[in-house]
């Protein structure tokens, strides 16, 4: 992204607002007519969204109920909430949204995050992006979504949790070792204590940096926290020899 894009993304609220209406007249995914929606209904409801999950990482689990590793070993967020399973063509979406700028896309995610929220908190909480990776795109998509979440919950948006840290982008990394990767890279405000909080990003795969964060929010006195992600990954599955 240019120097002057990324000048307009920071500081014009209302290219922000030329560019986030600028939803195609046709489908994202198979170009036939929709309107001023992202996705076709046929293409929307061919998504790949979440089932029964346990409430506690929304991976796949029986019934909805926690599943082992989380009975063993709980996580630091009370629950986990997302709407997708990364998989095609969500993951291409998401793609544009974060490398291509499209920040009309946040507006779609939003909705679909918004349809698993089982009680609103207090406030949101975006997941803060590496300073290189930000000034590099000009803009964080996980608070473009949650600003739109905040637009269809009433729930604002505080900017709760900093990153104290850069770190290598997680992709990059082997899973095994996502989790030291992020950990101590955020710090909590003193806005979320005694707050029940929902953490939002676009993608959670291991769910370390999701879980550094909710660790850092806990200790400036959260009350309750929660992980939102438009996108959960699914762990490989290991073929038995």
């Amino acid at each position: 992204m240019s120097n002057f894009s990324r000048l307009a993304f920071d500081k014009s609220g209302a290219l922000r607002t030329l560019v986030r209406n600028a939803l195609p007249q046709h489908c994202a995914l198979c170009t036939a007519a929709c309107g001023d929606t992202l996705v076709c209904a046929a293409c929307n409801g061919a998504l790949p969204r979440i089932g029964e999950a346990c409430p506690l990482c929304a991976l796949p689990a029986s019934g909805g109920a926690v599943c082992g590793a989380c009975l063993g070993k709980p996580p630091p967020f009370d629950a986990t909430r997302a709407a997708f399973v990364y998989a095609y063509p969500v993951d291409r979406l998401i793609h544009a949204l974060k490398y291509g700028a499209r920040l009309a896309y946040a507006d779609f995610f939003a909705g679909a995050l918004a349809t698993r929220i089982v009680v609103c908190p207090d406030i949101l909480v975006a997941l803060p992006l590496a300073t290189s990776r930000q000034r590099q795109r000009g803009f964080n998509q996980a608070q473009e979504i949650a600003r739109q979440l905040a637009q269809i919950t009433g729930v604002p948006v505080a900017a709760g949790l900093t990153r104290i840290r850069d770190t290598p982008a997680q992709a990059s990394l082997p899973w095994h070792l996502r989790a030291k990767n992020v950990a101590g890279a955020f710090a909590g405000s003193p806005v979320l204590a005694g707050r029940r909080i929902a953490i939002v990003d676009d993608v959670m795969t291991t769910g370390a940096t999701l879980a550094a964060a909710a660790r850092a929010a806990r200790r400036a006195g959260a009350a309750a926290v929660e992980a939102w992600a438009v996108a959960r990954t699914l762990p490989p599955v290991v073929k038995r020899k």
